[in-house]
């Protein structure tokens, strides 16, 4: 899923999303809270309506944004007191009020409230933080309403520890929420540590619904989450990466901005059917990073998009032929090597 955390992917327009197959985009609950303002997304009919998306949308509880607050929060039972990162205005995030949030922007898919503990964490922090996310999901659901137009879904939580993550998952399942997050992965632990995790969930989560691992990741660490079980992943990372000069291909990372590319009048990645590939080469797209034209920033999220909706068509193509296996086995560490 492309983020949108403030109702636009970076640089993106929706006509643009459409083009290189985006099914479905992410919204972030803190951002859009803070600004423009949830009651504001209600009155315009919806976020779908307000930025002129009319395919799903996904948006996180804020449980993330939360915790990156660390010295402007103070997590009790109760929710979250925090002051905004725009002007230090205080404002209280319970799980009612999450959802509250979520029913006015008006996603189809939308997080339970959790508390997403940092890395490195105790196993007692994890363990006293896991039963506070378990609580805000039991209370987040008791008032969900809204059933038919929007699927709610549970959050894993349980850092790197297998006992607590076991406890989480069958918890939430007992709870029989239409899918399943796994969130407070890719926060800081080992790569090893988080496919040791997915894999472990993969025999607890039921197969019959979606697993969404949150915030991940390189193309390598999906097609190795998708070979433990994942469904669904979102990640800033094309984007964020491709503003910055670092797009990705076949072949592995580019970075663009490079002087080998001075003269290189070939497209990105030959193998790509983008709107970037088709129409501009590598030179144009690093003369425009070099003079600092937004243009270039937007030709390459294109093509990074692009690579990562391809990849992931391209593993569903796998697994329905039964060949995920070696497909993985082809590309998963190449495709996180920096080209030569």
């Amino acid at each position: 899923m492309p983020v949108g955390t403030r109702a636009t992917v970076k640089t993106l327009d929706p006509q643009d999303l459409n083009n290189v197959k985006a099914q479905i985009i992410l919204g972030n609950t803190y951002h859009l809270y803070l600004r423009p303002g949830h009651e504001l997304i209600k009155k315009a009919g919806g976020l779908h309506k307000f930025m002129g998306w009319n395919k799903p949308i996904l948006t996180d509880s804020g449980g993330f944004q939360v915790m990156s607050l660390a010295g402007l929060r103070k997590i009790t039972p109760e929710g979250v007191r925090f002051q905004s990162h725009i002007d230090g205005s205080y404002h209280m995030f319970t799980p009612e009020k999450v959802i509250e949030i979520q029913n006015a922007i008006g996603a189809d898919i939308i997080m339970s409230f959790d508390e997403c503990p940092p890395y490195p964490a105790t196993k007692k922090y994890v363990a006293d933080s896991l039963k506070t996310t378990l609580d805000w999901a039991a209370r987040g659901k008791a008032v969900h309403k809204n059933t038919e137009q929007q699927a709610l879904f549970g959050i894993v939580q349980g850092g790197i520890y297998k006992d607590l993550r076991d406890e989480s998952a069958k918890k939430l399942i007992e709870m029989d929420f239409p899918g399943y997050s796994i969130g407070g992965l890719a926060v800081g632990e080992k790569k090893e540590d988080m496919f040791k995790i997915t894999k472990f969930l993969n025999n607890v989560l039921p197969m019959e619904k979606p697993r969404y691992l949150m915030g991940v990741g390189t193309p390598g660490d999906l097609l190795k989450n998708i070979q433990n079980g994942i469904d669904m992943f979102d990640c800033v990372m094309p984007t964020r990466n491709a503003r910055k000069g670092t797009v990705y291909t076949w072949n592995g990372k580019m970075i663009i901005k490079s002087a080998r590319y001075k003269e290189d009048f070939s497209p990105i990645d030959e193998n790509c059917q983008c709107y970037t590939c088709r129409n501009f080469s590598r030179a144009y797209v690093r003369h425009l990073f070099n003079v600092n034209e937004f243009l270039g920033m937007r030709l390459a999220s294109i093509h990074s998009l692009h690579f990562y909706l391809d990849l992931v068509t391209k593993a569903r193509a796998a697994i329905l032929d039964g060949n995920y296996a070696a497909f993985n086995k082809e590309y998963a560490e190449k495709l996180d090597l920096i080209m030569e």
